[in-house]
């Protein structure tokens, strides 16, 4: 071999391998290696906490949204469809045992009293009965304290009470109901699922269908689902009450080597990491590292120190979880992990990909240099 020509292969060759060393770091990639995620932990002066999943982490991060009725909303008993309200108004006719009544005309023995509307705070006046609290009563109800009061001014007092106008009791039901409107509180639909029925049922999958329900100054939501599991959370409903029906807004990201790359929103109200990967289409055969699953989240406070066993953590805390899917429970583990919104699931490349991917990097480079090199004279 010529001295050009061994000058030339040690050139080569040289160039292979300064080219081969750049292809590991510069080549195109879906994400950061394994190796680059370990590096960047605490332990190695990064900002984030890097865990192992295993059964105690996966039960400490397993927070669902606190979602659900309070008491007061629960504890509400169910109110009569005739309950009276304020701005009703009220028909009442008094039969009095007595020629010479206290409220009726001479030879009467009824007196008619045509219109009497309930005030803002609820009551009604009645001649020689005063004050009475009608709001909250039924008229059968308000029937009978009229006669009391009167029992006291005439003898066997015959009172008949009558709604002559008012709405009643109403609910609004809107956002994804089968009808949005104004419905009445009538004997059927006194209960919360009976009355989303009653407005066509939900128009978007019950599955991820959230019904808040807003009275007064105060709002609480639960899932559509839980009101039919849970019977303590068909809530009575109450007069004004608002029921908003929405879409479960939840999301989570998976990138690096599965199937597809994409933002999802929760189909379910949990979702685990086994399950966030079907949604995609698993690993990728050709690319992925099953030891290298890694989701990353902003883990709150109280969270953050019951899964690293510290308590001098101060606020939320970045924390990078990882399953090895080749271990024994790697699989049980990914089953038992639940994702929440915001997550990001990322799937590492295998090693052996970059490996493969500088090569052909590389050997297409060197054929540029050998061509070159043959145009000046190397061979």
């Amino acid at each position: 071999m010529s001295r050009q020509a061994s000058r030339g292969a040690k050139i080569i060759a040289l160039t292979l391998i300064a080219a081969l060393v750049a292809a590991c770091g510069t080549l195109p990639r879906s994400g950061p290696s394994k190796r680059e995620i370990f590096a960047g932990s605490v332990l190695n002066e990064g900002d984030a906490f890097v865990v192992a999943v295993n059964d105690r982490v996966a039960r400490a991060t397993a927070v669902l949204p606190a979602l659900g009725f309070s008491d007061a909303f629960r504890g509400a008993a169910q109110i009569g469809a005739d309950t009276i309200r304020p701005g009703d108004t009220l028909g009442l006719i008094i039969y009095e045992n007595v020629e010479d009544g206290l409220l009726t005309n001479t030879g009467a023995s009824a007196s008619l009293i045509d219109e009497v509307q309930v005030d803002s705070s609820g009551m009604i006046f009645i001649p020689y009965a005063g004050r009475i609290r009608a709001a909250g009563n039924t008229p059968e109800a308000l029937r009978r304290i009229i006669t009391q009061r009167l029992d006291e001014q005439t003898p066997d007092p015959q009172v008949v009470v009558r709604r002559l106008a008012g709405d009643g009791a109403t609910v609004s039901v809107v956002g994804g109901a089968g009808a949005q409107g104004v419905y009445p509180i009538e004997r059927p639909t006194r209960t919360l699922t009976a009355m989303i029925a009653a407005a066509g049922g939900v128009a978007i999958p019950p599955e991820i269908a959230l019904v808040t329900v807003t009275r007064g100054a105060h709002s609480e939501t639960a899932y559509l689902s839980d009101l039919y599991t849970n019977p303590q959370l068909d809530i009575a409903l109450r007069n004004g009450d608002t029921i908003y029906i929405k879409e479960d807004t939840r999301a989570f990201t998976v990138l690096g080597a599965t199937g597809t790359q994409n933002r999802l929103e929760f189909e379910t109200e949990v979702i685990t990491a086994i399950e966030a990967l079907a949604q995609v289409g698993g690993l990728n055969p050709f690319l992925a590292n099953p030891t290298g699953v890694f989701v990353f989240r902003n883990e709150p406070e109280s969270i953050a120190k019951a899964v690293l066993g510290r308590d001098d953590l101060i606020g939320a805390q970045r924390l990078v979880y990882v399953l090895d899917l080749t271990e024994p429970n790697g699989m049980f583990n990914a089953r038992d992990f639940v994702i929440r919104n915001g997550d990001t699931v990322y799937v590492t490349e295998a090693a052996i990909v970059a490996w493969n991917r500088s090569v052909a990097a590389v050997f297409g480079s060197l054929g540029q240099i050998t061509s070159a090199g043959t145009a000046v004279g190397v061979e």
